[in-house]
């Protein structure tokens, strides 16, 4: 089959994922990007010819997805196709740094108007990269096992042999990603879930019960004060926070946001995927207890006493339906025609367990299907409530899935970037017209 080919059955079948709402094809000719070898730069100057999609209209998506909401004029263009893209973090000289499973660490030059200028492969590294942050001319990559930091600034060229060890990270097997996120007090925060759905690791436990390798579940702040340098556990009780994100409050409070994904060992329907403020020596309950129809209920896959009381367990800001796999999460900036309705976007994976039961040897048409939610969180005084920003990821009939958002990051100029690690991998930018 020629290249041609390929591409012309590779549109039919967006064609057929995406219904007759389908404006443009992303394989209607080739990405403005394709990927780069670690010595490759990627011109950008036919991304003028990037194909643009229309979003799908409430018609067209699943009867039982919620409605499309977006203002008049949005338009989501695919950027760059790259391997297995993680999390993202736009650096103050409008570059866009992306982990990646496939080893590789991706930087990316954003133009004045948000367009991207070029992407390439800035390093590769064992141990999977998941998240990179750049602080005090210093870039900071988090694999599984291991906080690493070269010296860094734009455009410079970068060899594994360029990278240290600063620490180490608690590892092991289960849920492996570990992403990094900037504070307001300019220090290095780092979210990592427990291995399981009921192990027994506790983030701010203490030897003997509570080895160093067991101290997961939460997020925790780098200690940089003395030397060597030591993770200090801020938040605990969380089965698998992968978002990070702080907001600031009209208090002049700043709080840090975390997505957690619950067990699967409960079914489809529950417990819900949550939404939660992870302060300083705040517990989350997990895996001891989950929430269940608005409260905090005991887990009895785990044998072991919770480390901490019931009533200690802080509740979370919004539900998102379970199984839904939340990743990524972005704060909508001040103004941003998003903000009225909403305070932040999730990005939803969608689940691998397929309902009623939500094993996955079910129908896959019946998985969560994966989308972008803006959330209003809950307030003393409000309720939460979500509201879909991208939907019509995944066929109503087939299950199959166009792509999967992973992380979501806003740009000086008000896009929405997002990455997508299956389908059609790579990185997308929504544009919203004032």
């Amino acid at each position: 089959m020629s290249k041609r080919q390929q591409e012309i059955r590779g549109c039919a079948s967006i064609r057929q994922l995406m219904g007759t709402a389908l404006i443009g094809c992303l394989c209607a000719s080739s990405p403005a990007w394709s990927e780069a070898s670690s010595n490759d730069t990627l011109d950008g100057e036919t991304s003028a010819h990037a194909p643009t999609l229309a979003l799908q209209a409430a018609s067209s998506v699943p009867e039982d997805a919620p409605s499309l909401r977006l203002p008049p004029g949005a338009g989501m263009t695919r950027l760059a196709s790259i391997q297995a893209p993680r999390m993202l973090h736009l650096t103050a000289h409008d570059e866009v740094l992306i982990g990646s499973r496939a080893g590789k660490l991706y930087r990316g030059q954003l133009a004045d108007d948000g367009s991207l200028k070029r992407m390439e492969v800035l390093v590769e590294l064992e141990g999977y990269p998941h998240s990179a942050v750049v602080r005090d001319a210093r870039l900071y990559v988090a694999t599984t096992d291991a906080l690493l930091v070269a010296d860094y600034h734009p455009g410079i060229s970068l060899a594994p042999s360029d990278f240290q060890r600063v620490i180490a990270i608690p590892g092991g097997g289960g849920h492996n990603s570990r992403t990094l996120s900037l504070g307001p007090d300019n220090g290095l925060y780092l979210a990592l879930g427990i291995q399981g759905n009921c192990s027994d690791q506790y983030l701010a436990g203490t030897s003997p019960r509570y080895p160093q390798q067991q101290r997961r579940g939460g997020v925790m702040r780098l200690e940089e004060s003395g030397e060597p340098p030591e993770w200090r556990a801020w938040a605990s009780g969380l089965r698998n926070p992968v978002g990070l994100v702080w907001q600031a409050l009209a208090t002049g409070e700043t709080r840090l946001l975390a997505t957690n994904n619950g067990p699967d060992h409960w079914g489809y329907e529950h417990p819900r995927e949550l939404v939660v403020a992870a302060r300083e020596g705040s517990f989350h309950g997990m895996p001891w207890y989950q929430w269940i129809d608005g409260r905090w209920q005991a887990d009895d896959c785990i044998t072991s006493d919770s480390p901490r009381e019931r009533d200690e367990i802080a509740p979370p800001l919004a539900e998102i339906p379970a199984r839904s796999a939340p990743m990524g999460i972005a704060v909508v900036p001040p103004g941003h025609p998003l903000a009225a309705d909403m305070d932040v976007v999730v990005a939803v994976h969608g689940s691998w367990g397929t309902a009623p039961s939500g094993k996955a040897w079910g129908d896959p048409a019946s998985r969560r299907e994966p989308r972008l939610l803006g959330l209003k969180l809950a307030t003393p005084d409000t309720e939460a409530h979500l509201v879909p920003v991208l939907t019509g990821l995944q066929d109503a009939a087939s299950g199959e899935r166009w792509i999967r958002p992973l992380d979501v990051a806003f740009g000086k100029d008000g896009s929405l970037y997002l990455t997508s690690d299956t389908g059609a991998s790579g990185l997308y930018r929504i544009t919203f017209s004032q």
